[in-house]
């Protein structure tokens, strides 16, 4: 296959591609992961054994004043899973950008996206394991998990570069992501099945939760297979400055070195991260924290709140379709600020949204389905017109460090509102100050000054 040219005359559209049919496989296959286990089931159920160890045979809706004990420092129970993965992601911003790297330099990419998506579906699928008051165990796992779906997503989202012209990019991310949705979301419909059966099928909650857990690090590695196998054939990229003589790891320090040296080169690119930091921080913790909000502080059941995603995971499906649809008309840079400027108004809603009001709560959850996948798509597509040739999985790797599970200061802020006032209302609408920084952040940013820079076609519609 032929990599998508750069410096020529703007590219048409083609008809899809097998390559780019493989590669949705690949959102199909972790959304799964992402939706199951750290969207619904991982944070209540991380809270729930870590507030067991603690406070043993306290009921659900009693709140537990203990603390845990870390390294002496306490920390709430009900702040774990925040903290967890704002540590994962601190860590992330050290090892996505050195694997992007290294993927740069990397003869066989596909292999080494291959190695991290089935070692973070391991981890997933061991989290069966979590029982009893063993909540280090999930901590450990989560980690390790969220940093190879992250080294995954590097590679897997450089890809996009080599698959899709610049005239194609918010189609093909824009589509992959709402079949990520919907393979997600099947899974979540088995799994809402499950634990709404679970006394039929001889299960207990804690096992049904387990099971599902399972599944989902099956369902990853499962599916994995399509895009490895499709994408199999693609070989290093071209441009990389350093000499491969110097070896991939060796090499790929001396390419960071160089790299962070030319970032002032590419300032529309910077500010774009930038932005996309803040307003990414507060959509990944509103998702991560969502299935914890609904449960313990709207007091829904957990099956309530699984068929709450599973609404979700639906409507966004259609609402990524309708982003990419809105961004051939009007561009992807406006039609991702209209989405922020939603994502405001979801988190002051969720603020007002009355304990155990389901048709409100369902409402809200019509509304983060529509700008739910369609700004996180476009926002992969944008950002794929701002990257340098040859350093495709290494821009990439800046973009994971910032995207990947929730953010550290969005978790961090979550976590630390939670952990003065114990209500998740207070933790939920500080979020806002989020989406307004990165929204005037991204207000800033001159995309099409941009995508020259990187030395990139400028698309018919930016």
């Amino acid at each position: 296959m032929t990599d998508v040219a750069v410096n020529e005359p703007v590219n048409a559209a083609r008809p899809e591609t097998k390559e780019q049919r493989a590669w949705y496989w690949y959102d199909w296959a972790n959304s799964a992961y992402v939706t199951t286990t750290a969207t619904v089931l991982m944070g209540p159920y991380l809270t729930h054994v870590a507030t067991q160890s603690v406070c043993p045979g306290i009921e659900e809706d009693t709140a537990c004043t203990a603390n845990l004990d870390v390294l002496g420092i306490p920390i709430s129970p009900g702040s774990v899973y925040a903290y967890t993965v704002t540590l994962a992601t601190i860590v992330s911003a050290l090892f996505l950008v050195l694997i992007g790297a290294v993927a740069d330099r990397s003869p066989r990419p596909t292999r080494l996206f291959a190695g991290f998506a089935w070692a973070g579906a391991l981890a997933g699928s061991l989290m069966f394991f979590i029982a009893g008051t063993n909540w280090q165990l999930g901590v450990v796992l989560t980690i390790v998990a969220s940093l190879c779906l992250g080294a995954s997503l590097v590679i897997y989202d450089s890809i996009l570069n080599r698959i899709a012209n610049e005239n194609e990019r918010d189609r093909v991310s824009s589509k992959g992501w709402a079949l990520g949705y919907l393979g997600g979301g099947l899974l979540l419909a088995i799994n809402f099945a499950m634990l709404t059966f679970k006394e039929q099928l001889g299960l207990d909650t804690v096992m049904a939760t387990r099971i599902s857990l399972l599944m989902a690090g099956l369902w990853w590695a499962g599916f994995t297979i399509i895009p490895v196998r499709g994408l199999a054939h693609l070989t290093g990229t071209v441009g990389t400055p350093v000499d491969r003589k110097a070896g991939v790891v060796a090499g790929s320090f001396k390419q960071l070195a160089t790299t962070f040296r030319e970032l002032r080169l590419y300032p529309q690119t910077m500010l774009f991260l930038l932005a996309y930091l803040f307003f990414n921080d507060g959509i990944q913790t509103v998702i991560g924290n969502s299935s914890l909000y609904g449960q313990k502080e709207l007091g829904f059941a957990q099956e309530t709140v699984l068929g709450l995603f599973l609404f979700v995971q639906f409507v966004a499906f259609f609402g990524a379709r309708l982003f990419g649809a809105a961004a051939a008309r009007v561009g992807a840079w406006r039609t991702v600020l209209a989405g922020i400027a939603l994502w405001s108004v979801v988190v002051i809603i969720a603020f007002f949204v009355p304990a155990k009001a389901i048709a409100l709560f369902f409402a809200l959850g019509f509304l983060i389905g529509i700008v739910l996948g369609g700004t996180q798509a476009l926002s992969r597509s944008l950002y794929s017109q701002l990257i340098p040739r040859g350093k495709e999985a290494e821009f990439f790797g800046f973009y994971q460090a910032m995207e990947r599970g929730t953010s550290w200061l969005g978790t961090l802020a979550f976590g630390l509102v939670y952990q003065f006032t114990h209500s998740y209302r207070w933790a939920i609408v500080v979020l806002i100050v989020f989406f307004v920084v990165g929204g005037l952040l991204l207000a800033k940013v001159d995309m099409r000054r941009g995508i020259e820079e990187a030395g990139n076609p400028v698309p018919v519609v930016v």
